[in-house]
């Protein structure tokens, strides 16, 4: 686990029509603040990786398909600097996970089919707010190849 991330699980309601899949709701007492919501659409074994956010909060679902989100800690005084995370998301193990500023994310989508995240920041998107690095970077001592579930 890393310092400040939190998993929670979600509810779905399902019936013989489909399904409804909750994300947040402004009296969840995870939630904090909402200021803009964004989907990311990745196709199958494709590496969306590594970026940061310096003062955002993230909190990602995974509404379509499945995918394998890694977190890196490189924050000078968190008690979990330099750990790693790998987190499974599906609409099977549907939960919410909230990212922590400062905490280096990605992603890869898993299986034969497109994936879509959903993301609900607590600040909208700015460029000059992001930090930005290749998948393969060499900061990073991670083999996005390696399939752990």
């Amino acid at each position: 686990m890393i310092e400040g991330v939190k998993i929670t699980e979600l509810k779905q309601i399902k019936d013989r029509r489909g399904k409804i899949m909750h994300m947040l709701r402004s009296d969840d007492k995870h939630f904090s603040k909402f200021r803009e919501i964004y989907f990311s659409f990745s196709h199958p074994g494709v590496v969306k990786a590594w970026h940061l956010h310096k003062s955002m909060t993230i909190n990602y679902i995974c509404i379509i398909g499945k995918i394998k989100l890694v977190l890196f800690d490189d924050r000078v005084d968190s008690l979990t600097k330099n750990n790693y995370m790998e987190i499974y998301l599906s609409t099977e193990d549907y939960k919410l996970i909230t990212v922590p500023p400062g905490v280096w994310n990605g992603f890869k989508t898993l299986g034969n089919e497109s994936s879509i995240i959903a993301n609900c920041s607590d600040l909208p998107h700015d460029p000059k707010e992001m930090i930005r690095k290749t998948y393969n970077d060499p900061y990073f001592k991670y083999d996005w190849k390696i399939e752990l579930k």
